[in-house]
């Protein structure tokens, strides 16, 4: 067959194939668009989940007349110019396809004024191979683009639709996206006249935290750590959940670069490596992150919808993530999560009304009776608490330590409660009073009431001594008697020859025998009875993918963390209450306490205000 060029309208509908997927694809490009024109509002209506209307309005600064039928022509942009521009793109369009393929897959206008124009300006296509219409129109300064009838002209691509709600759905997230995105920007969004989101632009730290909350959910604000660290030319800031605020599916993961919203294997592996050990089975950690770095040392032209991005140092970028969130996660401490718990309080009680003081309370602080008085040890008990507590550090029995009849519950011994001075000096857990069943440490604090599960928090505080003992001495290794020989590709060869240095620091030693040959001489001891065939291949395998891998690391803490639940204080034991008071004394001084090594949650508090709604008081 002969060779051909492509009409006009044809290649602009085959690149409508990459860019316009779904109403939802019109409505990023046409937002994003609105923000690189210095919109600080931008207000998007939808009919029939978008696909019979389509309307974008901003405030920006609107484009020139002469420039309208540019505009609808492919490979037009004022985002760049020359090559230097697109090797260090800092806009959020630059492709200049956006409006061409928008406007050969419906029927498209464009209203816009700058701000010196006496007038408006209206271009308009239809899916045609010709010049856009442009004529005079009343506007304010700034830019509207409706978007009607989408692939009325392509039925075949209109059948791959989904449901009105389906399609909208996909629309809010998107403006969801935005929306988190540029806190400086008011957004508002609405589906068939009715108003589903109205953001106010966001200036301060408690007006970002509401767009936050009001986006993601006001318990992912309230479980959530936040976090802003700087090195070698990266910035990660925003916010991490807790592990115990994990999510079924990783439907609360947002990651920005440079206010470009993406989907990065380096990126999503560096976040679950952060997490490891410390998150339940089969859960997802929820995040709204953003990095930010020189433009030039990231490439977002790798993908037509600019979803995904290249680094040019992605081992830097991978480190850089992973320690700054490994680092936010251990340093929570329950002291932290106190404070955190009052300010939401302080928070609500405002934002209903109420004052805190016109509802009469519980106090625990006062109470005389046996069974709810705290158990603060004086400092000459203190090292006898220790004594007590060390015989459970190494799993081992003790006198004080008695086997507890199931569902029993032990009463604190009545102790004088502590003077004013000390009550400032409070512990974040407070003090011991009680153990329920053999298995919850019951203490009281100014907050009100706290439960420990004992063996949880136990394990944590096992599983993190040992992690750090092991760091301490080192890894030991064990010589292989015959040395395992793997045949592997030429790449993973290379890999294992370059990284030789870092793998025998975790006790694993890789000597390369020929070009597809690879020889293990040396493992780490404690793993002498693992599967080492696939632990290596899985290493070379991650040292591919991800120019790192954390396999040995984490397989080593995965037996760390077996052999800390088995050496932790069981269920049904009978804890005295210098004991219970050295457990949550540890809590608080260890990191990531507040989840076990399997990510359940080792506490919980349950307020004053709480406990006031549950018993009705003051209603």
């Amino acid at each position: 067959m002969r060779i051909r060029p492509l009409s006009t309208r044809l290649a602009n509908q085959i690149a409508a194939g990459e860019v316009v997927e779904r109403p939802a694809s019109v409505v990023k490009e046409l937002v994003e668009n609105a923000l690189d024109a210095g919109a600080s509002r931008i207000d998007v209506d939808t009919e029939q989940g978008g696909a019979r209307l389509i309307r974008v309005r901003d405030d920006g600064g609107g484009i020139e007349c002469d420039d309208l039928p540019l505009a609808l022509s492919r490979h037009a942009t004022s985002k760049i110019a020359v090559l230097d521009d697109l090797e260090a793109v800092s806009s959020l369009g630059f492709r200049g396809e956006a409006l061409a393929s928008i406007s050969s897959v419906s029927r498209l206008s464009l209203t816009t004024r700058v701000a010196d124009a006496e007038q408006g300006w209206r271009a308009e296509a239809e899916g045609q191979d010709m010049q856009a219409q442009v004529a005079p129109a009343a506007h304010p300064v700034g830019t509207t683009v409706e978007v009607r009838d989408l692939f009325f002209n392509t039925p075949a691509r209109r059948k791959f639709l989904r449901t009105e709600k389906t399609e909208f759905n996909h629309i809010e997230e998107g403006i969801r996206r935005q929306a988190l995105s540029r806190f400086d920007v008011g957004f508002t969004l609405t589906h068939n006249q009715r108003t589903v989101h109205s953001l106010r632009p966001a200036d301060s730290d408690v007006d970002r935290e509401r767009r936050i909350a009001s986006l993601c959910g006001r318990r992912f604000i309230e479980n959530s750590v936040v976090i802003d660290a700087e090195a070698s030319g990266l910035r990660l800031y925003g916010w991490v959940a807790l592990p115990t605020f994990s999510r079924s599916q990783a439907d609360l993961q947002y990651f920005f670069v440079n206010g470009r919203v993406i989907r990065d294997r380096l990126v999503a592996h560096a976040v679950r490596q952060a997490y490891r050990d410390v998150l339940y089975n089969n859960r997802h950690p929820a995040f709204v992150l953003y990095l930010e770095l020189d433009p030039a040392s990231v490439d977002v032209n790798v993908h037509p919808t600019k979803h995904e991005v290249r680094f040019r140092d992605g081992r830097l970028v991978h480190d850089f993530i992973f320690r700054t969130l490994h680092r936010a996660l251990a340093d929570v401490r329950p002291a932290d999560q106190m404070q955190e718990s009052a300010r939401a309080e302080v928070e609500q009680t405002v934002s209903e009304g109420a004052s805190a003081s016109s509802m009469p309370r519980a106090n625990f602080g006062s109470q005389t009776s046996p069974s709810f008085v705290t158990g603060k040890p004086s400092p000459d008990q203190t090292q006898a608490q220790m004594a007590f507590y060390g015989g459970l550090h190494q799993g081992g029995g003790h006198a004080g330590v008695r086997e507890q009849r199931p569902g029993a519950f032990i009463d604190a011994q009545p102790t004088p409660p502590p003077s004013g001075d000390e009550t400032e000096q409070e512990p974040p857990l407070g003090y011991a009073i009680a153990q329920l069943h053999g298995i919850y440490i019951l203490a009281q604090s100014s907050q009100g009431m706290v439960l420990v599960d004992m063996h949880a928090a136990h394990e944590r505080i096992v599983y993190e001594r040992m992690k750090r003992a092991l760091e301490d001495g080192g890894i030991r290794t064990q010589p292989l008697l015959v040395p395992l020989t793997l045949s592997v590709s030429q790449r993973e060869a290379d890999h294992a020859e370059q990284y030789a240095q870092e793998l025998g620091r975790l006790g694993l030693t890789l000597e390369r025998m020929g070009p597809e040959t690879v020889v293990v001489r040396q493992i780490p001891a404690l793993l002498r009875e693992a599967d080492i065939d696939n632990l290596v291949r899985d290493v070379l395998s991650d040292l591919l993918t991800h120019g790192a891998s954390d396999r040995v690391e984490a397989a080593i803490y995965q037996l760390l963390g077996t052999m800390a639940c088995h050496g932790s204080v069981r269920a049904n034991r009978q804890l005295t209450i210098p004991e219970m008071n050295s457990l949550l004394r540890d809590m608080e001084t260890t990191e990531r306490s507040g989840q076990c090594n399997h990510g359940r949650p080792t506490w919980t508090l349950m307020t004053l205000s709480e406990l006031d709604k549950l018993f009705m008081r003051g209603q």
